[in-house]
């Protein structure tokens, strides 16, 4: 997974962009809370809270047991009083233990009862880090799949800083996907003031005019240099970065479709279904917009 960023002075990694997110919107808001296993004195697993505990104090970073379940349950109870958690799963693969918890309260309680749970749920995600098979999982297709859910997988460090403040204002419950192997292999400079990346938008990370891939996450990176070496600088291939998981945004994201017609879906492995992920999703709105057959890579 090679990534094509170039770090500059002054410039942040994706961890500390999450961290900047966090604590700026916890000094705006007083009912944003962060809750999880670690991310007290041990500041998390990969350090994403260090020092939140030592600025906000107990009542606002709360330190848990090993236990996802109760974790997203007494974060759903926070919301129906008025409070926006941040809750973290120290490995996302560890999702699994609270999926009734997520797709059958969370989910569905806006819908059920009239009660918004603006919770947000994140963790890092993703392999390549030598992490082993309970650590390297890419579980977001389970829950794209369910209606209530907003999914985010950010692919740059200001992506991730703009999405999660974004995605914890929002009053529906967010699951917001951070790549493991992203967090500390990509450098950015952040937008001064109150940075917001709209959610549901879709960015272009390479121009291009007669092939579109489109990506997410790490494999925007893995796409950007495919679309470099392969084509060089004949400007032939875009490369299409869809932020948040849906097929809304895959409609969108192409406002103007490459002359030929053509694209690719790239996905990270693990993360896809022959026949109901991403990839399955962009194919035939790509087919509408531009009469042509497209491809998944």
């Amino acid at each position: 997974m090679a990534t094509t960023a170039i770090p500059k002075p002054g410039a942040v990694t994706m961890v500390d962009a999450i961290r900047q997110a966090m604590t700026e919107e916890m000094e705006r808001d007083a009912s944003v809370v962060a809750i999880g296993e670690d991310i007290g004195v041990y500041g998390g697993a990969f350090k994403v809270t260090d020092g939140l505990l030592a600025k906000f104090g107990r009542e606002r970073v709360i330190e848990t047991p090993i236990a996802e379940t109760a974790i997203i349950g007494a974060a759903c109870g926070m919301s129906f009083l008025g409070l926006r958690p941040v809750c973290e799963m120290q490995f996302i693969d560890f999702i699994a233990c609270c999926f009734n918890q997520v797709t059958n309260f969370v989910a569905k309680s806006h819908y059920l009862w009239d009660a918004p749970v603006p919770i947000v749920i994140r963790g890092p995600s993703g392999g390549g880090v030598h992490g082993g098979p309970f650590h390297s999982a890419n579980p977001e297709m389970y829950f794209v799949h369910t209606p209530g859910l907003k999914v985010i997988y950010p692919s740059t460090p200001s992506d991730a800083k703009g999405l999660l403040k974004s995605a914890i204002r929002d009053n529906n419950p967010v699951l917001f996907f951070e790549h493991k192997y992203l967090y500390r292999r990509l450098k950015e400079e952040m937008p001064a003031g109150d940075h917001l990346v709209p959610i549901g938008k879709a960015a272009v990370r390479r121009a291009g005019r007669d092939l579109t891939i489109i990506s997410y996450a790490a494999m925007v990176h893995t796409a950007s240099d495919l679309s470099f070496h392969s084509f060089g600088c004949q400007g032939l291939a875009e490369v299409g970065d869809s932020r948040q998981q849906s097929g809304a945004v895959f409609r969108a994201q192409i406002s103007v479709p490459p002359a030929e017609g053509r694209n690719a879906c790239r996905r990270s492995p693990g993360a896809d279904w022959q026949s109901g992920g991403a990839a399955r999703r962009a194919r035939p709105h790509h087919h509408q917009l531009c009469g042509h057959g497209a491809h998944r890579a």
